[in-house]
């Protein structure tokens, strides 16, 4: 086995996980030696004055934890759940708020990861809070976790209730497509695209356009025509693909699979907008 292996191997999304979302996680707060059972994100960090995750100026809190495994992830860093740094969603509402005159009427707080959904129990507690100051809340997620089954549902429509937007990535149109990207398929995700359509929540679509992955014309008008049939939809971005955090997949040992692929050019880009938005 060649040097880095069995780091990649500890980090392969199980096949038998593949489709079926994942159950929120659970975290008992007393063992663990605090005095009181409420919900503790497991942060990786927050950005203060974040400007591309949601409209205005943000105060954005990135999460551990993510059962994907993107072949172009910029962060893989977030993908382990541990985390040393356990904050409470007073804890880091006080500190969003420093920077609220920063935020005008257009600006807030979104939450990324990782992936937030696996910390479900503390993004109910933080957008529940936020919203009664009357901050505008922001999800960015790939929606991986999401299922109708319970418990997680419920908590999921009760968060609904508190989050104004929601940045929803959708890695591949196709499933066995997105199987190879991610290590998941995307029933659950696109369900969850219906879902949110069906209860009118605004949504932001992300795609990371991959050269000879998510680029040709033909797999562009495959996702159109699937975003055409959601009604919610407010905007879509279409995001170049880079390799800007290869270096931390080789601090962390793992194998880089998209080695030599290059971001695709700027009139592609503009090409993938024009198609997926309908502007042909």
């Amino acid at each position: 086995m060649k040097k880095g292996m069995e780091v990649y191997d500890m980090f392969a999304p199980k096949a038998e996980e593949n489709n079926d979302g994942e159950q929120p996680q659970t975290f008992n707060y007393k063992q663990a030696g605090f005095t009181e059972d409420v919900p503790r994100a497991r942060v990786h960090s927050v950005e203060s004055f974040g400007s591309v995750d949601g409209p205005g100026i943000r105060f954005i809190i990135f999460l551990k934890g993510c059962k994907m495994r993107c072949r172009y992830c910029h962060n893989p860093d977030t993908w382990d759940e541990h985390s040393d740094d356990l904050r409470t969603a007073d804890d880091l509402l006080s500190q969003a708020l420093r920077y609220r005159t920063y935020w005008g009427k257009t600006g807030g707080i979104t939450v990324s990861g990782g992936e937030a959904l696996l910390q479900l129990d503390f993004m109910l507690d933080l957008f529940r809070k936020a919203k009664a100051q009357g901050i505008h809340t922001c999800l960015d997620t790939s929606a991986q976790p999401f299922t109708r089954n319970e418990p997680f549902f419920s908590k999921f429509e009760e968060l609904m209730k508190y989050t104004d937007l929601i940045l929803l990535d959708i890695k591949h149109i196709d499933n066995e497509g997105h199987k190879r990207l991610t290590g998941w398929g995307n029933e659950n995700i696109l369900d969850c695209a219906r879902y949110l359509s069906d209860i009118s929540k605004p949504v932001w679509v992300r795609h990371v356009l991959v050269p000879t992955i998510t680029d040709d014309d033909a797999y562009l008008h495959r996702l159109r025509q699937f975003l055409v049939t959601l009604r919610n939809i407010e905007r879509i971005e279409v995001l170049p693909y880079h390799a800007m955090g290869v270096y931390k997949w080789e601090k962390l040992g793992i194998r880089y699979t998209l080695g030599g692929v290059d971001s695709p050019a700027q009139e592609r880009v503009r090409n993938a907008e024009r198609i997926l938005r309908g502007e042909e």
